[in-house]
């Protein structure tokens, strides 16, 4: 491929509201073009990265005996009914009807697709396990669509589907599929990945990992251990404190605290530490909007989505109205409303003498203790994790936090899906049972703008060659030189006859230009010809990551550049 004839523009400057780096620089160099509100059109040269994403994945998944099938996009809402899917999945699902007035959905993922695929097929026990995939467009109507390619609504993934007819079969399998994450991580140059513990979501299922890219502008906190191999999503990671030593209580008392609504002036007003405090956080149902009220120590906050685990309801921020019965500033446990929903966070456990709200407003009680003045209460770990907490591993207190981009998700489901979507096969007794379920995602285009993230300068993108577009780009100076024209094709004609892929840059442009179109490209291998060099009957050749840089021969020069990329190829176990 030549430069001049690749549907492609670079910009020099960065256009206006880019908010990463990746972002900015897959902007400038003409490899992404917004059509609407988190909806791109990639260009040739994203589309040729994303195809060796898709390839390595697609080697991968058959190693594993995946098999590839597609799905619809567009599906009857009666599939997400059976699931339960339908009303408990919000404004996320893009519902719509079709023109017969059907109530249709656009898949955002394809578990319900899945099952209705292979449930009057899959109808005995001989048949299983199985690991069906696919790589198809999906559609989430985000509402924070951010970072290019990193968060959009349309976009390209690989979910797959295993069916068993055991736990430990699919404990197996999913360790297969785990190490098959690893590998296509590797292989696609991005090491910095690494898989986390996380919570399931609306995907259902109890056990579950996420592959996150560790980034400073990742979305997601990581919860990790300076000490020891643990890895958690926040949402997922336990947050442990020191027990308590006994202490003696003291009296109850009642002050007052006028105007005093947050933990950092009540701090200063009383004299105390925030982890001798009791917080209130409100919330309310969404289906109900009665309020939860959450209680905890004044220094952690609440992890929502351990909260909603717990409730086992949607919530969101509790809005105070007067007359509800929650002075704000100055809820505390003795005096609420009946009609609250009240949960104490396992950090209260054992604490003696806190200072917590009195119910009324202007005031705080000293010296609370809450089995004394309340009663027994459940404690439920709703907090997040923080930095020098408990590492719930080792046991250490070596809890580090850190920011990463999910690229991928594992989830154990169980039966789920294929029980409310009655799925069955007959075992080796005679008895119907439901298959048990694992799905497995990666989204391409985010993959694609994860590692442009990981892998850049302030120049451009520094590609991995087992993804780049190309392996190698030629920048041929002054290419109305005759001499450097015909060096030039013969280098093209050669490497591409030996499957090295080639981009060449042939345009009559300065060199500063040139050289900063190849540095958006971000390709592997660059080799120069010019009428400098030709004269000394040399090419030079270097490495876009600056790792290498070499003056060849002319008639040297292809079997370096050929060696070297098989070399490179071959540590990220990929070939020509």
């Amino acid at each position: 491929m030549k430069v001049r004839n690749l549907i492609s523009k670079r910009y020099k400057e960065t256009p206006a509201d880019c908010q990463i780096a990746s972002q900015a620089l897959m902007m400038r160099g003409g490899y992404i073009k917004p059509v609407g509100n988190g909806i791109f059109t990639l260009f040739p040269v994203t589309k040729r990265i994303t195809s060796k994403i898709e390839k390595i994945i697609r080697e991968e998944m058959n190693a594993i005996d995946g098999q590839e099938v597609l799905f619809p996009v567009a599906m009857p809402a009666t599939l997400w009914e059976e699931s339960g899917r339908y009303t408990s999945v919000g404004s996320e699902l893009l519902r719509f009807q079709d023109r017969s007035g059907v109530n249709m959905v656009l898949g955002m993922t394809h578990e319900e697709a899945a099952v209705q695929f292979v449930r009057d097929v899959a109808d005995s026990y001989t048949q299983y396990p199985f690991m069906i995939y696919q790589i198809q467009t999906k559609f989430r109507d985000e509402p924070r669509c951010r970072g290019g390619l990193i968060r959009v609504r349309e976009f390209t993934m690989k979910d797959g589907y295993s069916f068993h007819t055991s736990q430990e079969d699919l404990e197996a399998y999913y360790q297969r599929c785990y190490d098959a994450y690893n590998r296509i991580f590797a292989r696609a140059g991005v090491s910095e990945v690494v898989a986390v513990a996380s919570d399931s979501g609306m995907m259902g299922g109890k056990v579950s990992h996420e592959y996150m890219l560790l980034t400073d502008v990742g979305e997601d906190s990581i919860v990790l251990c300076h000490e020891c191999d643990y890895r958690a999503n926040m949402e997922a990671a336990p947050c442990i404190l020191e027990e308590v030593q006994g202490e003696e209580e003291v009296a109850l008392r009642e002050v007052s605290t006028p105007g005093i609504k947050t933990i950092e002036d009540l701090c200063a007003f009383l004299k105390v530490r925030a982890d001798r405090t009791c917080k209130a956080v409100v919330y309310q149902e969404n289906e109900t909007d009665k309020f939860v009220v959450v209680f905890q120590r004044g220094d952690l906050d609440v992890n929502e989505t351990k909260l909603r685990t717990f409730l086992k309801k949607e919530i969101h921020p509790g809005v105070i109205s007067e007359g509800c019965g929650l002075p704000a500033g100055f809820i505390g446990p003795k005096g609420l409303p009946q009609d609250v929903t009240v949960v104490f966070d396992a950090s209260l456990k054992g604490l003696k003498n806190v200072v917590t709200g009195a119910c009324k407003e202007d005031a705080h009680y000293t010296g609370f203790s809450i089995e004394r003045d309340y009663g027994a209460v459940e404690y439920v770990d709703v907090a997040k994790a923080f930095d020098g907490g408990i590492c719930p591993v080792c046991g250490k207190k070596s809890i580090y936090t850190s920011r990463g981009i999910e690229v991928g998700n594992i989830f154990q489901l169980g039966t789920k899906y294929t029980e409310s979507m009655n799925m069955t096969y007959v075992d080796a007794q005679g008895a119907l049972r439901h298959p048990i379920m694992g799905c497995y995602g990666i989204g391409i285009g985010r993959l694609a703008a994860s590692v442009c993230e990981a892998h850049r300068d302030e120049y451009g993108p520094i590609w991995p060659i087992s993804i780049a577009p190309w392996h190698v780009q030629i920048c041929s100076l002054r290419a109305d030189d005759a001499n450097v024209a015909a060096v030039s094709q013969k280098i093209y004609d050669t490497l591409t006859k030996a499957g090295v892929e080639v981009l060449w840059d042939d345009r009559q442009v300065s060199a500063g230009v040139m050289f900063s179109d190849a540095d958006l490209f971000g390709i592997p291998v660059r080799m120069v010809v010019s009428p400098k060099g030709l004269k000394n009957g040399t090419v030079e050749i270097s490495a876009r990551d600056k790792s290498m840089m070499e003056k060849k021969p002319i008639e040297e020069a292809v079997d370096f550049v050929c060696s070297y990329v098989k070399e490179e190829l071959a540590k990220l176990n990929c070939s020509l």
